[in-house]
């Protein structure tokens, strides 16, 4: 009989458990359409400061000073395949941190 409760009770952890688990959600990735869903406050690229620039998502200092640079140098970048002319900054970079920037 003991066995057969230790048996239940097991199960019964295991399965709240799973339960749990499935209930946690991931952080979701942000997509242009999530963004613009979600009311995400973009940076205007072309006018942002570089702390404005280091704040985003995987653009550290370095990077957002190219993207200063880049501008002063080039004048304001239009889109996201401009983007991709900056120093450090590739087409997959361009693509995770676009979501949060405005080209106007």
């Amino acid at each position: 009989m003991k066995r057969l409760q230790f048996a239940l009770v097991m199960t019964a952890l295991v399965f709240t458990v799973n339960v749990c688990a499935a209930q946690t959600e991931a952080p979701a990735q942000i997509t242009k359409s999530s963004a613009s869903s979600h009311n995400v406050q973009k940076v205007q690229v072309n006018k942002a400061t570089l702390e404005q620039l280091e704040a985003i998502p995987g653009l550290g200092k370095k990077k957002a000073q190219a993207v200063i640079d880049y501008i002063a140098s080039n004048g304001s970048i239009k889109n996201q395949a401009q983007l991709t002319e900056v120093k450090g900054i590739g087409e997959k970079l361009a693509t995770k941190i676009s979501p949060y920037l405005s080209f106007n």
